[in-house]
């Protein structure tokens, strides 16, 4: 399964110092340019789903979806986690084609 592989490889980015987490710092990343790909969990409340989208659209900054919160904070393990952003490019590439084929 793939996506198993995806949360992994985030797992991996983090160690690298890849990924941010936290809406603020985020949204900070995404104008700054750093943000290469933004994952959000599906279960993020509305106006913070909103924001982060609306962001992304605006910066052209591609936004994947996630199940959840847990699995989400777990993968970079850290506690439950609605968005996260990944700054380098190979990785936001390889976590990018891992998530859509799931």
């Amino acid at each position: 399964m793939n996506h198993s592989k995806a949360m992994s490889l985030l797992g991996l980015a983090n160690r690298a110092r890849k990924v941010i987490s936290g809406e603020e710092l985020v949204l900070k990343d995404i104008k700054s340019g750093r943000a290469k790909l933004v994952l959000l969990s599906k279960d993020a409340s509305q106006n913070t789903s909103k924001r982060i989208q609306d962001k992304c659209l605006y910066y052209n900054v591609p936004v994947v979806m996630v199940d959840n919160r847990e699995e989400l904070g777990s993968a970079i393990g850290k506690e439950a986690r609605v968005v996260v952003a990944v700054s380098d490019t190979g990785f936001a590439k390889k976590l990018t084609t891992l998530l859509e084929r799931t």
